[in-house]
């Protein structure tokens, strides 16, 4: 009975979503092909069988467009995504309007996918999951024969919408990998906001019965209010999206310092930094050599800035070599580096007697 259910198009998704859950649990036992499984699990499959057959009468109209609908006037996709700990999915709809106003969605494609055995955040999963819609888009438009507007993108979760649209912050690579991806395929004002207790896509997020989905005409049909006018679609977003995202852990903290070679450093940060080039060269000599440059470099740079007429005539002198002279400085700023990293304490002491 299982080998004959298929469906590419994710008519069933939310159904299938608990049978995926059991398998990933049995997966999760790395039981050998000829043992016996868990009787909890073979009790949840034999009601999952059972709960199948009740689908029989479950029927799809494959047609996009009705009869006598009449010239389409716009079509343009939807698509929604949600996310929760059990999985995460997607549900993409076909909305017609003809030229008398009347309006028809078509369901197109779902996606329902458990989440993955290594533990990941909500807002993790529904950036995922709006990934996901952003490439069904790219493939429906690259497959269907219909011509179609700006596609719409739908998500419950405000996090998601406040990476979307910011363009100044520096995430994680897991988050930029993703809002790179989104953005290449979409542009911020094509997503919206929905509430989650419309949001079809909720069912392929958790999973529903089969009952659940004979009775739920909104999964096949989409949410009522794509049946309406633009105007009463949903579009008070809670919050704002300008948040700075402060203290999110996704964004990377950034800290720009400027430090000379040799000073006392009170920032842990750049003293790592330091201490990473310290720690990079493997000879006393590589290590004197690369600081001289750094030291000469530095010096050309504050010379030149401050040298206009030199700048603009094009005179200014090359740096083209490390001399003996370079390399002695280099050394003490190295010294003195040390010397205040290790002995910090009596050296402030010292200082303060001075005084």
């Amino acid at each position: 009975m299982v080998s004959s259910v298929f469906d590419p198009l994710g008519f069933l998704g939310p159904f299938m979503l608990p049978a995926k859950r059991i398998l990933q649990e049995l997966c999760k036992l790395q039981l050998g092909w000829d043992e016996q499984i868990p009787e909890v699990y073979s009790a949840r499959w034999r009601l999952w069988l059972q709960d199948l057959e009740k689908l029989s009468s479950f029927t799809v109209d494959r047609c996009m467009k009705p009869a006598e609908f009449g010239s389409v006037t716009s079509a343009r996709l939807h698509h929604f995504s949600d996310a929760s700990e059990v999985g995460y999915g997607v549900a993409t709809y076909l909305r017609l309007e003809n030229s008398e106003g009347k309006v028809h969605c078509s369901f197109l494609l779902g996606k329902s996918r458990v989440s993955p055995l290594k533990q990941i955040t909500i807002p993790r999963l529904e950036l995922t999951a709006a990934t996901v819609a952003v490439r069904m888009d790219k493939m429906l438009k690259d497959e269907l024969d219909v011509t179609v507007g700006p596609s719409m993108f739908w998500t419950d979760s405000m996090t998601v919408l406040r990476y979307i649209q910011n363009r100044t912050a520096r995430f994680h690579t897991f988050v930029a990998n993703r809002i790179a991806v989104i953005h290449e395929g979409s542009e911020p004002i094509q997503w919206r906001y929905v509430n989650t207790k419309v949001n079809p896509a909720d069912q392929a997020s958790r999973g529903i019965n089969s009952t659940a989905l004979l009775r739920n005409s909104e999964w096949i049909s989409g949410p009522q209010f794509l049946w309406t006018a633009e105007d009463d679609w949903p579009g008070d977003i809670p919050g704002s999206t300008d948040d700075v995202l402060s203290g999110d852990p996704e964004v990377k903290s950034v800290t720009v310092n400027t430090v000379k070679v040799g000073e006392v450093v009170a920032d842990s940060s750049v003293t790592t930094a330091v201490d990473k080039l310290i720690n990079y060269h493997s000879s006393w000599y590589t290590l004197k050599r690369s600081v001289a440059w750094i030291i000469k470099i530095r010096t050309h740079l504050l010379e030149r800035h401050q040298n206009d007429e030199q700048r603009v005539s094009g005179n200014t002198p090359k740096v083209v070599r490390v001399t003996v002279e370079d390399m002695h400085e280099a050394e003490m700023a190295i010294l003195r580096y040390v010397q205040q990293q290790a002995f910090a304490g009596e050296i402030s002491t010292s200082r303060e007697g001075v005084v």
